[in-house]
């Protein structure tokens, strides 16, 4: 698979596409925000009675071009969840430098659900109308998890991280790092609004379906 320049992504006449992406993303993210309102209030209530800690998580991700931004979910973790994983690393079950658990010991029976359901994904929708991310587009990095990028991984850092992906709907976390990649820059190299839309519709089973969401 060939590699993606900066000046190719730019220049595939997609200036219309890139308007009518943002557009989409400002309008889909807010109805989504309102029609979703009742869900984040069960969930901020769920995650209070069982864990007594804050309900929402913010953590530093990278976006496009390597550009670092706070991004928004429901915790689903103990709050000492960053303590734990010093002891965990040795049972990683993802191959690159990603760190993945079937049975992690630091979610919370609750932040199990609405992971297998991707709720705790709900809150990036604010991310989404910040700019920082789309609707449609590679998962946001942890900036350590980039450190280790060779080329070709980088270039999924070429377009701005998205809510949903071809890895979101071809198995999530029972891909492998490398294939994982592979359908990132697919992606990039096909992206549009055929793309985007196909994407969008095959995320509601997959969601639903809740398969490789550890």
């Amino acid at each position: 698979m060939r590699d993606i320049s900066q000046d190719k992504v730019a220049s595939k006449k997609r200036y219309l596409y890139f308007f009518i992406k943002r557009v989409f993303d400002i309008i889909a993210s807010l109805t989504g925000l309102i029609i979703l309102s009742p869900v984040l209030l069960i969930t901020s209530i769920a995650i209070k009675i069982e864990d007594k800690g804050p309900v929402i998580f913010s953590q530093e991700r990278v976006g496009r071009n390597g550009k670092t931004f706070k991004m928004y979910k429901f915790r689903s973790m103990y709050t000492n969840a960053e303590e734990i994983l010093k002891e965990l690393k040795d049972l990683n079950e993802a191959d690159g430098p990603v760190f993945k658990m079937k049975n992690d010991p630091r979610i919370t029976k609750v932040g199990r659900f609405i992971r297998k359901y991707s709720i705790d994904e709900i809150l990036q929708l604010i991310n989404i109308i910040r700019g920082d991310m789309s609707v449609v587009g590679p998962r946001p990095a942890l900036p350590k998890e980039v450190a280790e990028y060779d080329e070709f991984a980088k270039q999924r850092l070429l377009v701005k991280p998205g809510l949903s992906c071809y890895w979101q709907i071809s198995g999530r976390s029972d891909i492998g790092f490398e294939q994982w990649m592979r359908l990132d820059v697919k992606y990039i190299k096909e992206m549009g609004i055929l793309t985007d839309l196909k994407i969008i519709l095959l995320t509601i089973p997959a969601v639903l379906k809740g398969e490789g969401s550890y």
